[in-house]
Formats: structure tokens, sequence, C-alpha cells
């Protein structure tokens, strides 16, 4: 069997773990043959390969990043699209292909299993929001080094008596932010989730100063307040209508300091929590998701999900992961809410 493999969306650690598991296990046990499809569905789209063989994957599994590179192009959107990706899967003779995604990328894929191609998916996104699995690889990645950055501010914010607001990803979903702030020590998370009260803040704000220590904020991109007069957008939207997010650190920062008459500053980690290698963890959820994924293929499992269930690795229908994302709950939320301040 000749299989497709190909990586979309943005970028996380873990992904070259997958591609290495799915090769590896591939190759030795089931005699597969691979083609490397460049740039997400850009590679099927336009005809992008690149030789994809165990040589290939030796060495990348600490690696960041994807040997095969990435992309947010959607074919649906693109007129002919879906069937200029089924003659090249076609002509480079590829009986299925292997998604490796986010909610974008596998969405594709569910349409296109349901237009009669062989696809099976694994799930990736460092915002830990899609449904169908608990946990995503990258996520724990990016958590480790929001948390690194925010130890690392506690000093400055104490040195300086300021405070220091740190901005990191999160479009719909806090996941990162509740669990990179509860691990640092932040003395208020503000995520999509749920709508924050400036006023609120800037009391917290003042309540942390009153016992001689200087507050540090977690905030999502996607945050906004109640009002909704701090949400910063760009207007520019991508491939899948995603609008592009950012500036809330540096507004939440200023409005702060104009309130409360406290020196403010704002750090965004933006893409540093998408690059370098992944954690142990990221390693080793990676590498099962590649190496089930390559089996689900070989049993004809098309149409399915790897999913990670307590310790187990499940396979779930695509449509599962994608249906509806992940949010932090309001009960995790309050849970948290007892150390602001």
């Amino acid at each position: 069997m000749r299989v497709g493999v190909l990586t979309g969306g943005g970028d996380c650690p873990g992904l070259n773990a997958v591609i290495r598991g799915i090769v590896r296990k591939g190759v030795t046990e089931y005699g597969n043959e691979f083609v490397g499809f460049r740039d997400g569905w850009r590679g099927p789209l336009e005809n992008q390969t690149s030789v994809l063989g165990v040589e290939q994957v030796r060495g990348i599994l600490p690696r960041g990043g994807t040997i095969l590179g990435s992309s947010r192009t959607n074919p649906f959107a693109i007129e002919g699209g879906v069937e200029r990706i089924k003659d090249n899967l076609a002509s480079n003779g590829c009986d299925a292909l292997i998604a490796i995604g986010g909610e974008d990328t596998l969405g594709v894929a569910t349409k296109l299993v349901e237009l009669g191609v062989n696809v099976v998916g694994v799930p990736k996104t460092i915002d830990n929001d899609l449904s169908g699995t608990d946990f995503t690889f990258g996520f724990d990645t990016a958590v480790n080094i929001a948390m690194e950055a925010i130890d690392r501010l506690h000093t400055t914010a104490e040195s300086h008596h300021r405070v220091l607001v740190v901005e990191v990803m999160g479009r719909h979903a806090g996941w990162i932010a509740l669990h990179s702030g509860l691990a640092g020590g932040a003395n208020i998370i503000l995520i999509p989730e749920r709508l924050f009260d400036i006023d609120k803040v800037c009391a917290q704000v003042e309540s942390r100063f009153a016992t001689h220590y200087s507050p540090i904020i977690v905030v999502s991109e996607g945050a906004a307040p109640a009002e909704g007069s701090m949400s910063m957008v760009s207007g520019d939207v991508d491939a899948f209508g995603h609008v592009r997010l950012g500036g809330i650190g540096d507004r939440l920062a200023s409005e702060i300091e104009k309130r409360t008459g406290k020196e403010a500053r704002a750090v965004v980690l933006g893409h540093i929590q998408r690059g370098g290698t992944p954690t142990a963890f990221d390693r080793w959820l990676a590498t099962r998701f590649g190496l089930h994924a390559i089996q689900a293929v070989n049993e004809g499992d098309f149409g399915t999900m790897m999913a990670l269930r307590g310790t187990d690795i499940k396979r779930v229908p695509l449509a599962e992961g994608t249906h509806k994302l992940k949010l932090v709950t309001p009960e995790l939320y309050e849970e948290a809410e007892v150390l602001f301040g």
C-alpha cells in the first residue's frame, strides 16, 4: 500500500514525531511506501511532493516544526480543488492519505472522506481545543514554554513594581492560559470563554500591590472585556475565514496603567510557544498517534481520527473530533478564581 502524509495548519512541537511513527511502523510492519505532500493541503492540490521513508525520518523525533512544511490552504475555497486533489493522489499511486492537523485541516479531511477519499486523521493543535481527544500534542510544550516565561517574569515584576501582562495563544479556548497561569502562579487569568470586567481586573491589581507584591496577568489572545471595548483584531482573515487576532495584551496593559496609575507592560509570547523541541509527553503522544494512524490505514478504517482517552489511543469518527470546540468549563475556571488577586 502507498500512503500519502501531510501536515496542515500552524506548526507545533510533535509533528515530526507523528511522521516518524507512521513511517517506521508502516515500512517495518506493513511494507508500506510513502509520499510526503508538502505544505499542508497545498501539496496534493498542486502535486508538491517529497521523498518520505525511513532515511528521511531518522533523527527528527526531537525536532520542532515539520519536515513536510505546512500551510493554511483550503482546497474547498479553490475552484476545482477537490478534483485536483483526487487526481494528484491517483497520479502518485496513493491508496490512502494521513492528514495531521487541527480543526481546519481535519475539517477538510472529513469532507474528502464523504467524497470517497480514503483519509485517516491525526489531531494537532497547541490550543488543545479539539473535542474528540483528551489532549493534543504540542499543548504540553506550549504550556511549559509559557510557564517558564511566567516564572522568569515574576522577578522582573517584583524588581520594578510593575504589572506584567503575558499574552498567550488561545483563539477561542483558554487552555494554555489556564494551565500555564496556574502552574506559573499568575494572579489573574483571562480566557475567551469568560468575558472579563476591566474594573474587577484593576481592583485585583490594586489588591495585589497592597500586599507589596506585583501582579502577573495571563491573557489568551482571544480574551475580551464584557463591554467589548478592548477587543483587538486586525480585520484580516485567513483561508478558512478566521479573523487574525492580536493586541489584547498591549491594550490591557495600557488600560490598567491608565486606570490604576501603576506601570504596566505586556509580553506577547506568540510563535515562541510553537517552536523548539517537544516535551517528553508530546513526543510520547505524537509517536503513539502515528503508530495507531498507520495501523488504521492498513486495517482500512478510514474516516477516523486518533484520540487520547485516558491513557489509551482510540479511534473516533473524524466528524466527532471537529464538530465542536472543547472549551474551558465554568467549573474549571471558577476552581482557579480563588487564587486571583
